[in-house]
């Protein structure tokens, strides 16, 4: 056991007594009152859990000022800032239900949101009015928007807005008169194949949700987590936002996702989550790293401890024993290398990790094993409050999201669909009975989407979304995402894959570079133009890519492999035509956009 392990404080309890996210706010307020909550990356401010309830107390007032009370809804469109949790926190304590726009959207999707809600109020940032007064148009909703970092035209400064609180005003009585059957937020859905369903997630869907993981993952007092992926997605808002009001952790917002791996040596996370994209390209600039260490000896140190921990980490995935002589030649260069490496990266106090959203490549669970990170993969719904399945670390098997969570039950239907059913499904989409109907069936068991397989333990293993599946013109079935991250870890420079075959006599693929990857090569060519086109036209890019493609096919059933592939001369950016703001594949789009790419290939 190490010194860090012996001087863990314990785990902090999931609000015992708390009905509602207010009741376990007020808690855990007043437990940690001293604590620092929420910090900004450099620690230039900070703000204790004292100061955060007295902030919500003053913005509650204000919200009632504005005419905001149980029911009501709040919008919120901003980067990941301290003002997110304090706003969003005062609007729950009304009984009112805040919900996040993507950064990302368009004055039409925006408004689609605003209308779908009936927000009656909008807390944004300065760079994002323009948009919201272009889809608000002629309309009378929302009447008011707050800006939290200016004040443009239109608009109330957060500070006046704050100071404007309703006299009189009841906070106790407001937020005690909540329920646990109460929308504590709107997640959409990002809409890959249409428009976004506004998913309700009530009071006790959360708690329920934060308990069970709570149980699985421990949570102590002071954790620190960063927080950077959008807030309008469930992850960030269930990871950072509501495991913050239940277990008094310690977030820090980043406001550029971009910008988290040159924060994590700053703020040493000690739990900490990412999307797989994010993990990939940790392991990218990692293996470029060491390719490139121009001192032998310890270059050759790195290689062979990264190799020896692989070994381990397949050993003890298939159950078998670690022989002695092994495991204390992976301790010694973990002690001498790999922690080192762990700390130069950021991660080297990290009690857990875990990555979901997307699959996860065997390549890189085993590399993040190896090099000594505590690394589970789960798998989650906006339907479901976030996880549906969970292990902790010690127990997780790799290519395996885990087992339910507790208090959920699952199975798996004829056809190979998950289904779920328990405390943290919601009650359903906001104004949409008929989809509801369609996701939760009579039974209570919501309709995942999902192809699985489940083992006798009952962990599961996800296959693919079950309309994502690839039929191809022989009657086979495959899984794209899987396919797509196999030629993903065949080399760094490989971003995006979008693998094509339904119906087809054979797969194709499309393939983007990483722009960062892309960067380091331009200049490591003496390229003028770093751009993902300049790059990606280089002939040696595209001898290093139909390798990479070899490679890959050589790891996949003969059916699976690639035949010919495009390297696309552009960026997929989250959020854009080709990405979700969390960097899932929109098929359906991608398809559209490049059917005559496609075409040409099969052509």
């Amino acid at each position: 056991m190490s010194t860090a392990e012996e001087t863990r404080p314990a785990p902090v309890e999931a609000a015992p007594a708390a009905t509602t996210m207010c009741e376990a706010f007020q808690a855990t307020a007043a437990r940690f009152q001293d604590q620092v909550a929420l910090s900004t990356p450099d620690g230039s401010v900070e703000v204790t859990f004292g100061e955060y309830a007295a902030r919500v107390r003053q913005l509650a007032g204000a919200f009632a000022a504005a005419g905001i009370g149980r029911g009501d809804t709040v919008a919120l469109l901003m980067s990941n800032r301290i003002e997110f949790h304090l706003c969003d926190t005062a609007a729950v304590h009304l009984g009112a239900t805040p919900f996040s726009v993507y950064p990302t959207s368009s004055p039409e999707q925006i408004a689609y949101l605003l209308e779908n809600s009936k927000a009656r109020v909008m807390i944004a940032e300065e760079a994002f009015v323009d948009r919201i007064k272009a889809a608000r148009g002629e309309g009378a909703e929302p009447s008011t928007i707050v800006c939290v970092d200016g004040a443009p035209d239109g608009t109330v400064p957060l500070a006046d807005f704050e100071a404007g609180a309703a006299d009189g005003f009841d906070f106790d009585a407001a937020w005690q008169a909540v329920t646990a059957d109460d929308v504590l937020t709107l997640i959409y859905t990002s809409g890959t194949t249409g428009p976004p369903k506004g998913v309700e997630t009530t009071h006790a869907n959360m708690l329920a949700q934060c308990r069970a993981v709570g149980s699985v993952l421990p949570l102590r007092p002071g954790a620190r987590l960063t927080s950077y992926l959008p807030s309008a997605h469930i992850a960030d808002r269930w990871s950072s936002h509501y495991n913050q009001m239940v277990f008094g952790i310690h977030v820090i917002p980043v406001a550029d996702a971009r910008q988290v791996a040159a924060v994590l040596p700053v703020v040493k996370p000690t739990i900490w989550g990412a999307v797989p994209r994010v993990v990939e390209k940790i392991k990218a600039a990692l293996d470029a790293a060491v390719a490139n260490e121009p001192d032998d000896t310890r270059r050759g140190a790195l290689q062979t401890a990264i190799a020896t921990g692989v070994e381990v980490a397949q050993l003890k995935d298939a159950g078998k024993p670690v022989p002695d002589a092994l495991a204390e030649r992976y301790a010694a260069l973990d002690a001498a290398v790999l922690s080192k490496l762990r700390e130069k990266i950021g991660l080297d106090q990290v009690e857990w990790m875990v990555v979901g959203a997307a699959p996860m490549s065997r390549d890189v669970h085993e590399f993040l094993l190896a090099i000594g990170l505590p690394v589970t993969e789960i798998y989650g719904m906006t339907e479901a409050s976030c996880c549906l399945t969970m292990v902790h670390p010690d127990g997780a098997r790799i290519g395996s999201v885990g087992p339910a969570i507790p208090g959920l039950e699952l199975k798996v239907a004829d056809d190979g669909e998950l289904l779920a059913k328990g405390p943290t499904i919601t009650r359903g989409y906001r104004g949409d009975p008929e989809k509801t109907a369609e996701a939760i069936d009579s039974g209570g068991w919501l309709h995942t989407g999902d192809v699985v397989t489940m083992d006798d333990d009952g962990f599961v293993r996800i296959v693919d979304r079950k309309k994502e599946l690839i039929i191809n013109a022989g009657g086979k079935n495959m899984s794209p995402a899987n396919i797509e991250g196999v030629i993903k870890g065949a080399h760094p420079l490989i971003g995006q894959v979008a693998v094509i075959g339904d119906r087809r006599p054979y797969n194709v693929a499309l393939i983007v570079l990483d722009p960062d990857a892309a960067a380091a090569h331009a200049a490591r060519a003496g390229m003028t133009d770093a751009s993902v086109a300049a790059v990606a036209a280089d002939p040696d890019v595209r001898a290093a890519i139909d390798a990479a493609v070899e490679g890959a096919n050589a790891k996949l059933a003969r059916v699976e492999q690639i035949k010919k592939y495009e390297l696309i001369a552009e960026e997929w950016l989250p959020g854009g035509d080709e990405l979700t703001p969390t960097m899932k594949l929109k098929r359906r789009p991608i398809d559209a956009k490049y059917s005559d790419v496609v075409e040409g290939l099969y052509a």
